[in-house]
């Protein structure tokens, strides 16, 4: 019998994910239940990121155990992975056409600059509300990507400045148009909607930024004789939701669909020929090194949904940054090149695959306890660079981009190296020491260490 492993401890999860794939007569198994011991970090921004770390992991676990192949397979690798297989470290097969021979996409890039220059203040361009509406004519059906759920970012007074924020993060709540409230999307708060500031008492509240629940009344106001579904987080909350809403689009000849994430990857709808990006920075401008990487991942794989019938596809990539390389390459849709040139950087940058960088992570209730923590790991690390000559370029503790979450202070220290047996002892014993140090203070402060993550933030 064939057998699922699916990356949870969550009793209630398996219970439903069985009774879901009751009658495909293969044994579902959770982590625990196949043996596997292993503590992944789930430091993705998304579900979706996370459950793609955890199903990776389980996957490399089991293949070294049973002395079995892992294929990995992708239309656009993970840089690391790619550079294993280009320096023969792993074997590189290629897939050179399309599964249904079609030629790719024909891809566009719209300078929203210049938009805005010539007045226009939409979300949407000149060009892709043109191609929305030739496609609404043939009775073709559009994708529209925005990675960004909500209807505005934040709210802010323009008389004295004042931001809605979360009051456990760090962080701008978000307004979502149906339920009129502010949410955090990092901890769940929810307020409901102001209309005067709560600073200054003036009424003259401005939503700022876009979202997917915008995005659908601004497309609803252009194309009133369009339909239109949405998938994001807000929208697929229910059993089977997700699914009920791909099959609507597909089965009862949708319009537009407009989502994030969750329609970037894996759909195949052969009536899609056109994919508009509403805003291809929104993943390009993070602290993250990773940054060009996901951009041309997202451009490339929301652009390949695009012409997978009979009829070429055609994409609309909206940006600021028409310059970007990686923005560029993904028009080009050149993995390779793309590769090449982003590889360069890393190795003058000293990012990985050149070097190993080391996140150590501190997290407290108390603003004070977290500086004091976060200086005693890196005086101690300091120490032991001096002491063993480790071959480590230590970074000074600052706080982290977000700098509370629920509640929690969080300071990082990064660490650059390349990883061996003598600098992972070293560091592990320097983390141990402080832990014992600080296990009976009487504030909750966690210590967390990631080696090469996946998110920086």
């Amino acid at each position: 019998m064939n057998k699922i492993i699916f990356a949870t401890g969550n009793a209630g999860k398996m219970k439903e994910i069985r009774e879901i794939l009751q009658d495909m007569n293969m044994e579902i198994l959770s982590m625990k239940e196949a043996g596997i011991e292993a503590d992944i970090i789930e430091d993705g921004k998304t579900f979706e990121e996370n459950a793609m770390i955890k199903a990776k992991e389980i996957a490399k676990y089991l293949a070294e155990e049973k002395q079995i192949p892992l294929v990995l397979g992708s239309a656009t690798p993970d840089m690391n992975t790619y550079h294993k297989a280009v320096n023969g470290e792993i074997e590189l097969l290629e897939l050179t056409k399309r599964a249904n021979q079609m030629e790719l996409p024909e891809v566009k890039i719209v300078d929203l600059r210049q938009e805005l220059a010539h007045g226009n203040k939409s979300m949407i361009s000149t060009e892709l509300k043109a191609e929305i509406e030739e496609n609404i004519k043939n009775k073709k059906q559009t994708i529209l990507f925005l990675n960004r759920r909500g209807f505005s970012t934040f709210i802010m007074c323009r008389d004295c400045g004042y931001t809605a924020k979360c009051k456990n993060c760090n962080i701008t709540l978000t307004y979502h148009l149906k339920e009129n409230k502010l949410k955090c999307h990092y901890c769940g708060y929810e307020t409901k909607a102001i209309t005067v500031c709560p600073e200054c008492g003036s009424k003259n509240i401005r939503y700022f930024g876009t979202g997917t629940q915008k995005l659908e009344e601004q497309i609803k106001t252009l194309f009133p004789q369009a339909s239109t579904i949405r998938m994001d987080i807000d929208t697929v909350t229910k059993k089977n939701s997700h699914e009920e809403i791909l099959n609507k689009f597909k089965k009862e000849g949708i319009d537009i669909l407009i989502g994030t994430q969750m329609v970037v990857k894996g759909h195949d709808f052969p009536n899609v020929t056109l994919v508009g990006v509403i805003a291809a920075d929104s993943s390009l401008n993070i602290d993250d090194y990773r940054a060009h990487e996901r951009t041309f991942q997202t451009l490339t794989q929301v652009a390949g949904r695009a012409g997978r019938g009979k009829d070429k596809g055609k994409v609309i990539i909206q940006t600021y940054n028409p310059d970007a390389f990686c923005i560029q390459y993904a028009k080009k849709q050149d993995y390779k090149v793309f590769y090449n040139t982003e590889i360069m950087l890393r190795k003058q940058l000293r990012y990985p695959p050149f070097c190993d960088i080391i996140l150590v992570g501190i997290s407290s209730e108390n603003k004070n306890e977290i500086v004091n923590v976060s200086n005693k790991i890196y005086d101690d690390i300091k120490e032991k660079i001096k002491q063993e000559d480790l071959k480590i370029l230590l970074y000074k503790p600052v706080p982290a981009p977000i700098d509370r979450i629920k509640n929690k202070f969080r300071w990082r220290i990064i660490v650059k190296c390349k990883l061996d047996e003598k600098i992972t002892k070293s560091l592990k014993h320097t983390i141990e020491k402080v832990e014992k140090e600080i296990k009976n203070t009487k504030y909750e402060t966690r210590i967390i260490v990631d080696v090469n993550p996946s998110n920086m933030l």
